[in-house]
């Protein structure tokens, strides 16, 4: 199974979000509660997904929202992982080699999300079902149409 880097950060960071706004608290509130001295701007892009939190900050962040670390991974293993009504498990790879004339659209985004992630980026990723349907629109398809080409492209 691979592992979509960026999608895992983005989940993660809208837990952290979510825990945090839970607790009723504003980013400085969570500050005060911390061990160590952490930026707000660094604890915002942690929420936002566009930093990478350390193992030990993360468990930090947990310990004073009074949440254990390993609640919030499964929370965000689940999110990442589990196919979900409405969320396909998509390769990327096997969009591009479809030759279905509809789904031109897709194979363009697929080719240019590949390119941009590079060597280190990962083939798969999981759409959810706004993404799905804003990505049929563009291919002049039903959704459930989408899905069911998709689902066919990447057998599980």
């Amino acid at each position: 199974m691979l592992i979509d880097a960026e999608s895992y950060q983005r989940i993660l960071g809208d837990e952290l979000r979510k825990l945090r706004r839970k607790r009723g608290w504003t980013r400085k509130e969570l500050n005060q509660h911390l061990q160590s001295e952490i930026s707000l701007q660094t604890l915002a892009t942690y929420e936002l997904g566009t930093r990478h939190c350390s193992v030990v900050r993360l468990v930090e962040l947990c310990v004073a929202m009074d949440e254990l670390p390993q609640d919030l991974l499964a929370k965000v293993h689940r999110r990442v992982f589990v196919d979900e009504p409405g969320r396909v498990r998509v390769d990327l790879r096997l969009v591009i080699k479809d030759d279905q004339e509809e789904l031109l659209p897709l194979r363009r985004w697929a080719d240019d999300r590949l390119k941009r992630s590079g060597d280190n980026g990962s083939a798969e990723v999981h759409l959810d079902f706004s993404a799905l349907e804003r990505m049929a629109e563009l291919c002049g398809i039903p959704t459930v149409d989408l899905i069911g080409r998709l689902r066919r492209l990447n057998p599980s």
